[in-house]
């Protein structure tokens, strides 16, 4: 057992939520207090009424989220937002949510969590935001085949799949980048062609960054914004379970994307 608000400041402490910038609805941190201790985790990609119902049936005291209760802004406290609320309340469940902070983290994140699954060894920065990177990079002769087959694989284990675009089939992932969720835009792209990227690992894009990417001769594979988001809230509460001696459970409810 730990108290809800040492348990938040020991997690804001070790993912710099006071450090990483975020966007406004991110709202990073503890979003939702309980009665005041914590003695199991349910970790989740998502805040939802599937989560929170499987949390509560699982007897978790706190729910921990990569993308939290607030991404809307402001809204009326009713219909599913009045039900998870009052869920949430009446069985004690505090929520505690880290979006970039736990994308970029460099032992906890997403990114460098989901290189080293699929074996690619991160050296650089990748993904850049304001002041920080979310994503990383480095270096592999690992041929893109190879690459495209392991992130199958570990996409197959979440429910997801993995879509790709063309490449050749003598070629090496070469100077890589990884940006996990919805890793494929504008911003990404450009950034990936001015490091002389060749190949990117990433959640989801719109789809003008499957054309763009083959014009500059990048190949994309995209494997799920959930799917590559499900190792950063895995690997944070089985750690602060081991640290606090609490229970914990990994709460699946994928979203197809």
């Amino acid at each position: 057992m730990i108290e809800t608000k040492r348990l938040a400041q020991y997690l804001d402490d070790l993912l710099e939520t006071s450090r990483i910038p975020d966007y406004p609805g991110a709202l990073n941190g503890l979003q939702l207090e309980n009665d005041g201790t914590i003695h199991k985790v349910a970790a989740a990609v998502d805040f939802s009424s599937r989560t929170v119902a499987l949390s509560i049936e699982q007897h978790a005291d706190l729910l921990l989220v990569h993308h939290g209760m607030f991404w809307s802004g402001a809204q009326a406290i009713t219909g599913p937002r009045f039900e998870r609320l009052r869920s949430l309340i009446a069985n004690k469940v505090a929520v505690y949510s880290s979006h970039l902070p736990l994308d970029c983290h460099p032992t906890f994140g997403n990114n460098t969590l989901l290189s080293h699954e699929l074996g690619l060894e991160p050296i650089g920065k990748f993904a850049h935001h304001e002041t920080i990177s979310i994503g990383v990079s480095g270096k592999s002769d690992m041929p893109i085949a190879e690459l495209l087959q392991r992130t199958q694989s570990f996409a197959t284990i979440h429910g997801g799949s993995v879509i790709t675009t063309s490449f050749s089939p003598d070629a090496i992932t070469g100077h890589w980048g990884v940006c996990t969720g919805a890793g494929a835009s504008a911003e990404t792209l450009q950034e990936a062609s001015e490091m002389g990227l060749n190949t990117l690992v990433v959640g989801e894009g719109p789809h003008w960054t499957a054309v763009n990417a083959a014009d500059l001769g990048i190949t994309i594979i995209y494997a799920g914004h959930y799917t590559t988001e499900t190792l950063g809230v895995t690997t944070l509460a089985q750690h602060i379970a081991e640290q606090f001696d609490l229970e914990w459970t990994f709460i699946h409810a994928p979203t197809g994307l």
